[in-house]
């Protein structure tokens, strides 16, 4: 009882209070406090799935028979692969893969259809992309198991059995799964750094009075922010040298293409970073508000970028509004150049999103810095 009335009359209890009625007050904290949670709760419900499905299949049928369209149907009526198209070479379903439009491919050979006839094992080959190394070793169990339920089917009896798959992983063979978190995890620490680092740098100085000193500055706006936005620049492009650096030296992830095309769009992936911060700072009121926002929007884009959970796994509704998110784009080009090799002609979508959020972004930013500072 003494301890509980000397806690009420001490100075600690006095300051809860204060900041109880300061937060009572904020209704702008409050909201950020409550509805964020709430939110990136529901987000991340819906959104992260440990379960496999929805993978796009290409298909080579070169048997084209009634005992080849029945092992098509059995890989796909369980909706784990969903037939994106039929194509007439297996090249052709290399290339898809490559490019990232289907996630498996099925060949079938001509002589599928003989084997069977005379009781030999007709083995069909199975192409994975193995960039994803859970979701490709995952696919390859549930590919591996549909072949031999189907072969049971034919004839229980037979041993070895009559279809037998054969998978093949492209671009990581060995399954790593740092191989597909690394390039995803790359993204994100930009993402955080870059956000945070130009919004707590402008916000500083409405915190501490100096921006309307450069009210002072014989200088247009754009100049002013450009003078802050290039030293931030260099040194943010520092951190994707190091943490390419860390990639290379400490996960052994290839550099499959082009460096120099890599630090190039890292570069443009830094003016959103920069741009969306500089934004959170024009709209927050001191930097408390800026890092709590900045938690609360950056969160999702990571969970919704495919940097962490497949995107093929969340919801058709979440599929399409990561579309939106420039973390998506540019997670898609970091892995594509470090473990594919790809060049521009294939990242090119990726890229003409970013340079729209960027134009975007800083166009909003300049407006309302230019906007503060008149």
């Amino acid at each position: 009882m003494k301890f509980l009335i000397h806690l009420l009359e001490s100075r600690f209890w006095a300051l809860c209070i204060k900041e109880i009625n300061q937060i009572i007050r904020n209704k702008q904290l409050l909201f950020l406090l409550l509805f964020p949670p709430t939110v990136q709760l529901l987000i991340f419900g819906f959104a992260l799935n440990a379960d496999v499905q929805n993978l796009k299949l290409g298909i080579v049928d070169y048997a084209n028979t009634y005992e080849s369209r029945e092992l098509v149907a059995a890989l796909t009526e369980n909706q784990i692969f969903i037939p994106q198209n039929y194509s007439l070479s297996q090249e052709e379903i290399a290339q898809q893969v490559r490019l990232g439009q289907i996630t498996a491919g099925l060949v079938i050979p001509p002589e599928f259809n003989r084997d069977l006839a005379q009781n030999r094992t007709a083995e069909v080959q199975v192409i994975i992309d193995g960039v994803d190394a859970n979701t490709a070793g995952i696919a390859s169990g549930y590919a591996t198991q549909i072949v031999n339920q189907y072969s049971r089917s034919l004839d229980e009896n037979l041993t070895p059995p009559l279809v037998q798959a054969q998978s093949v992983f492209f671009y990581n063979p060995g399954l790593l799964s740092s191989w597909f978190l690394v390039p995803g995890v790359l993204g994100t620490v930009i993402t955080l750094t870059s956000t945070l680092v130009s919004s707590t740098t402008l916000v500083r100085e409405k915190d501490s009075g100096t921006l309307e000193q450069l009210l002072m500055t014989p200088a247009d706006a754009w100049e002013i922010l450009l003078a802050k936005i290039a030293p931030l620049f260099v040194l943010l492009m520092g951190d994707i040298l190091l943490a390419l650096s860390v990639a290379r030296i400490v996960f052994r992830v290839p550099l499959q293409g082009s460096l120099l095309l890599f630090l190039t769009l890292g570069g443009l992936y830094l003016f959103v970073g920069i741009g969306f911060g500089l934004m959170l700072a024009t709209l927050a009121k001191n930097q408390q508000q800026v890092v709590l926002t900045s938690f609360f929007i950056n969160l999702p884009l990571i969970q919704l970028s495919g940097a962490i959970a497949p995107i093929e796994s969340m919801p058709v509704f979440f599929q399409y509004l990561s579309l939106l998110n420039p973390l998506r784009h540019f997670v898609a080009i970091s892995r594509g150049i470090l473990l594919k090799g790809v060049g521009i002609d294939i990242l090119f979508p990726h890229v003409l999103a970013l340079f729209t959020f960027v134009v975007v972004l800083l166009t909003v930013s300049v407006n309302r810095f230019r906007s503060q500072l008149s």
